[in-house]
């Protein structure tokens, strides 16, 4: 538990430090983070003997990660994409290793956990950047905590029992009812932002962070492993620490964006 909490308190000041310093740094963080858990992905396939083209994912985020500090539009972040699939498909054609198999799930990785991190690197530089990360962390990480001691107390139906067998529909509720508070104080944070609306976009960053942690728990299972690695003692790796927030934060944004243009 002491090198749990002593892990949890280093990798936080990490992110908030890295988060609050600069634009170029968020980018940065985003993009160790999304070329960590690629590396990780391609690591534990391997277990499968299934050998991804690790390049073209790191290629890609790296490149992701320029095009995000140029502020270059979209299309180029669509190009990048698309060029990456093509590489994929074709490693698989000209190395005998990586075969189909490898060409496929090097595809699967540049989108999860690939595209989402670009995702993240994208949001980080946009005016929304600071009540994105912020509502979405809160509503993630208090939703976690609710689920695990609602799912202790009072679980009783499996919510996945094939997929994450400790999970429950009760941990689940107690998970996305906690972030009506969260809601409630982003609101006293944000004033700009209706009532209404802060709370449903908690409630709505803690469900699909919930789902979030069942993709990635679908992978691990999949795969056959615990967790992904052993980078942060107590934690397990990188992809475990991130998979809330990979859905959470995007779902966020989207929330705040569309009351931006439509209600505010």
């Amino acid at each position: 538990m002491k090198q749990r909490f002593t892990s949890a308190i280093i990798l936080l000041t990490i992110t908030f430090g890295c988060i609050l310093l600069s634009e170029p740094t968020r980018v940065l963080f985003f993009a160790v983070a999304g070329l960590l858990c690629s590396y990780e992905l391609s690591r534990n396939l391997e277990k499968l003997e299934i050998y991804c083209c690790a390049w073209v994912m790191y290629t890609h985020m790296a490149l992701q990660a320029v095009l995000t500090l140029l502020h270059a539009e979209a299309v180029f972040c669509i190009a990048a994409l698309s060029l990456a699939i093509y590489l994929a498909m074709f490693s698989g054609i000209l190395h005998k290793k990586v075969s189909g198999p490898g060409a496929f799930y090097t595809v699967s990785g540049v989108a999860y956990p690939g595209f989402l991190f670009v995702l993240l690197m994208r949001i980080s530089v946009t005016p929304l950047w600071k009540e994105t990360l912020l509502m979405a962390a809160a509503a993630t990480w208090i939703c976690d905590s609710a689920a695990l001691f609602g799912g202790i107390r009072l679980g009783k139906h499996k919510l996945a029992p094939e997929v994450s067998p400790h999970k429950s529909v009760e941990g689940a509720v107690c998970g996305a009812l906690s972030s009506l508070p969260v809601g409630w104080v982003m609101s006293l944070i944000f004033p700009a932002y209706p009532l209404w609306v802060c709370l449903l976009t908690a409630f709505l960053a803690s469900s699909l962070g919930q789902m979030g942690d069942l993709a990635e728990s679908l992978v691990k299972r999949m795969i056959g492993v615990k967790d992904f690695s052993n980078l942060i003692p107590g934690h397990g790796g990188m992809f475990d620490r991130a998979d809330s927030l990979l859905f959470s934060i995007p779902t966020t944004y989207l929330c705040l964006e569309l009351a931006q243009r439509f209600i505010l």
